[in-house]
């Protein structure tokens, strides 16, 4: 009999261990579970909230950009008479080839910039800093030079950070690299 209970007891005890064992399984494949999800969440999250900062971040930029742009467009007058913008001020603007017509009344200096050049990007914050210096009919356009090979190609430009000064048919007066600053740069206009 003595054995008979023994054997109950080790039946009892073997069950109760399965049991336990059994439900450790259970509540750490729930927690595994409610973690997974609430990473996925967390992600989700996460990719949301990149994405709209991203889009802040782009939105800032084109802010920027028309802001740059408007005050571009304060620093000139319309000409009495004339569709071409005369010059009363310099300006900073962006190329295009309807504004080498600046130089008939100016100077205009294309500068051939990268947009992941360190010095190019010295250079473009001095020139904005110092908007207001930049010399009575001077025009400083901004050439993309990752997009401008013809452009590199007609002025032989071989590297970011060069300015080309030319005349209102596109013809090259001076060419020069290295203006850390607007001072500089205009220094080197003829």
């Amino acid at each position: 009999m003595e054995q008979m209970m023994e054997t109950k007891n080790k039946s009892a005890n073997g069950l109760i261990i399965t049991i336990v064992v059994l439900a450790l399984i259970v509540i750490v494949a729930l927690a595994f579970s409610g973690n997974k999800s609430n990473d996925e969440n967390m992600m989700k999250d996460n990719m949301e909230q990149d994405s709209m900062m991203k889009d802040d971040a782009m939105e800032g930029e084109n802010m920027m950009q028309k802001g740059e742009d408007k005050m571009m467009e304060d620093t000139s007058m319309k000409k009495e008479g004339d569709s071409m913008m005369a010059m009363v001020k310099g300006s900073y603007e962006i190329y295009s080839p309807e504004k080498l017509a600046l130089a008939n009344d100016g100077k205009v200096v294309l500068f051939f910039k990268a947009s992941w050049c360190p010095t190019c990007k010295a250079v473009d914050a001095d020139i904005k800093a110092n908007l207001s210096s930049i010399p009575d009919n001077t025009n400083i356009l901004t050439v993309d030079y990752d997009n401008s090979t013809d452009l590199k190609k007609k002025y032989g430009v071989t590297y970011q950070h060069t300015f080309v000064q030319v005349d209102a048919t596109g013809n090259m007066i001076a060419k020069w690299s290295g203006s850390p600053t607007l001072a500089s740069l205009v220094s080197n206009i003829k």
